[in-house]
């Protein structure tokens, strides 16, 4: 759901989503193209229904991904081809751009999201950075970010650990949010398991 016109949305949901024909690579060794295809987008809707009323952004390249979002009503920016630190970033500024006090930057590969769970990390304190580390204690699946001052996302490995210390740099509080559902990505072979 976007904001009515005229009012600028408290916080955002940015989701990169580089594709669903091609996306998932290290998934192809168990599962074919169409049904990486289909696992791909039936996890980017769980992601949006996690947005429950709260404005979202795409940011993807791929014509499936943007036709997908634009069947669901939701915006899309072009990512940028500079990686994920370059997509949540540019989904940070839009949201910077229209008045948005915080953004909230999931990844699309959330299969046990629940409807409206990404809602209170648009209520995080002001001066205060929300980190989602992921099911292996790695990587880092949702971060809530004040929007100024700009946060430089430093996604791939070690990215929950060091989303922290960037956002202790900046001089903002952390807080670390163990989720079990929202912790989960599904990456490798041995997460289609669980």
């Amino acid at each position: 759901m976007q904001p009515g016109p005229g009012s600028p949305p408290p916080a955002g949901v940015v989701i990169p989503l580089r594709a669903f024909a091609s996306g998932k690579a290290r998934l192809a060794s168990v599962l074919g193209d169409a049904e990486r295809t289909t696992l791909a987008r039936t996890m980017a809707t769980c992601v949006v229904d996690a947005c429950g009323d709260l404005p979202v952004v795409v940011v993807s390249s791929a014509a499936e991904v943007q036709a997908w979002a634009r069947e669901r009503d939701i915006p899309v920016i072009d990512d940028p081809g500079t990686g994920l630190d370059g997509a949540a970033t540019v989904g940070a500024e839009y949201f910077g751009r229209r008045g948005a006090v915080r953004v909230v930057v999931a990844h699309a590969d959330l299969p046990r999201a629940r409807p409206g769970a990404l809602v209170p990390f648009s209520l995080i304190a002001p001066a205060t950075v929300a980190i989602v580390p992921c099911h292996r204690d790695d990587g880092n699946p949702v971060i809530s970010v004040p929007t100024s001052p700009p946060f430089p996302f430093a996604y791939g490995v070690g990215s929950a650990r060091r989303h922290a210390q960037i956002a202790r740099d900046l001089g903002l509080a952390v807080e670390i949010v163990r989720d079990p559902d929202l912790g989960f990505d599904v990456d490798l072979p041995e997460d289609l398991a669980g």
